[in-house]
C-alpha cells in the first residue's frame, strides 16, 4: 500500500511544476485541449445514441416482458458507455502524447534537466511514438472488450467492471507516459516492462490516480502536463530506487 502511495504521489509531484515553471507547462495545454474537446464531443454523441445502440444490440429482448427488457437494455447501454470510458483514456493518452509530442518533449527534457545527469541519449522519436500510441489504442481496445463483457454480469458486473477497468486502464496509461524517459535510455518495450513488474503497485498507484483525474470535467487537460512531469519521476525512481 505504501508503494502505491508513492506512485499517486508522483502526479502530485508533477502538478507542483505548475508552480515552479509555469510556462513551460502550460505549453502541454494546447494539443490536451484540442484532443480533449474531440473526445468530449464524440462522448456526448455517444451518450445522446445510447438508447438506439442499445435498443440495436438487444433485438433478442423484443418479446420480453418490459421490465426485463429495460434492465437488459440498460445493462448493455451501461456495458457500451463503460467500455467507450476505457477506451477514451487509453485514447485520450496516445493521441494526445504525439499530437503534442514537440511540447511534451520540452517538459521531459527540463525535467530531466534540472534533475541532473540521466543517462538519457536516445531520441524517443516522433515515429516511436506514434508506434507506442497504437500499440496502446490496441490494448485499450481489449480492455475495453473485457470490460464490457464483464459489466453485463448480473448484480455484480457493474462493480467488476469498473474496478478491473480501473486497474487495467491505470496500468497501460503509466506504460505510455513512463515510455519517453525509458526508451530515451535505450530500453526496448521489453526491457520498459521488466523495469516496471518489481515495482507493480507504484507503477499502479500512479496510472490509477492519472486515468480517474482525466475522468474528472477538464481534468484531462489540466492534468496531461503534469502527468508527463510526474511518468519522468516515476521513470527515473524505477531505475534509481529512493533516489528519485
Amino acid at each position: 500500500m505504501r508503494d502505491f502511495i508513492r506512485g499517486v504521489s508522483y502526479l502530485g509531484r508533477g502538478f507542483a511544476y505548475w508552480g515552479r515553471r509555469p510556462g513551460l507547462m502550460a505549453l502541454g495545454l494546447v494539443p490536451a485541449a484540442i484532443v480533449g474537446i474531440v473526445f468530449l464531443a464524440g462522448l456526448i454523441a455517444l451518450g445522446a445514441f445510447l438508447p438506439t445502440i442499445a435498443d440495436a444490440l438487444t433485438p433478442f429482448a423484443d418479446g420480453w416482458p418490459s421490465v426485463w427488457a429495460v434492465v437488459m437494455r440498460v445493462a448493455v447501454g451501461t456495458a457500451v458507455f463503460g467500455a467507450a470510458l476505457v477506451l477514451v483514456v487509453v485514447s485520450f493518452t496516445a493521441v494526445t502524447l504525439v499530437v503534442g509530442d514537440p511540447f511534451y518533449e520540452r517538459i521531459w527534457k527540463a525535467i530531466e534537466t534540472e534533475l541532473g545527469d540521466t543517462g538519457a541519449e536516445k531520441d524517443y522519436g516522433f515515429w516511436r511514438s506514434v508506434g507506442d500510441g497504437v500499440s496502446l489504442i490496441a490494448r485499450g481496445i481489449a480492455v475495453a472488450v473485457v470490460a464490457a463483457l464483464l459489466a453485463l454480469i448480473p448484480a455484480i458486473g457493474g462493480v467488476l467492471s469498473a474496478l478491473v477497468g480501473i486497474v487495467a486502464t491505470g496500468w497501460l496509461v503509466a506504460d505510455e507516459l513512463t515510455a519517453r524517459a525509458l526508451t530515451s535510455r535505450g530500453m526496448a518495450r521489453r526491457e520498459r516492462r521488466w523495469v516496471m513488474r518489481p515495482h507493480r503497485a507504484r507503477v499502479l498507484g500512479f496510472g490509477v490516480v492519472t486515468q480517474l483525474c482525466f475522468l474528472v470535467p477538464l481534468g484531462a487537460v489540466a492534468t496531461m502536463p503534469a502527468a508527463v512531469a510526474g511518468s519522468t519521476l516515476l521513470a527515473r525512481s524505477l531505475l534509481e530506487g529512493d533516489a528519485a
